[in-house]
């Protein structure tokens, strides 16, 4: 699922929310707070468990989201990165067995 696939689900979740919020004030707490509680881990874990994977080699990754902010290190093609968010065309992620909290421009990453 790309990032408006995301966008999208979470608009949904909100759309969700408020649904289940005005048939708790219709109907009582109790049956509403269920569904509502099931709804959110699923897209907390949706979201969390996004990996991006660089498509080149020598791909430098940042301290920031442009071009301004200091290399870090490079990766190669196949080298996976867990999404925290992104800026821009940047994204910001954790690289597998690696850095940490680092941007690469999307020009350089699959699946994000």
């Amino acid at each position: 699922m790309g990032i408006n696939g995301v966008k999208k689900a979470l608009a949904g979740f909100a759309v969700t929310a408020a649904t289940v919020g005005a048939v708790a004030a219709t109907t009582g707490a109790a049956q509403a707070s269920a569904p509502a509680a099931q709804a959110a881990p699923a897209a907390a874990q949706e979201a969390k468990a996004r990996v991006c994977t660089v498509n080149d080699n020598g791909v430098n990754f940042r301290g920031g989201p442009g071009p301004e902010y200091p290399v870090l290190g490079k990766v190669n093609r196949g080298q996976n990165m867990d999404l925290l968010g992104t800026q821009g065309n940047w994204v910001h992620g954790n690289l597998w067995g690696g850095h940490t909290g680092v941007w690469i421009h999307t020009a350089y990453l699959d699946n994000c």
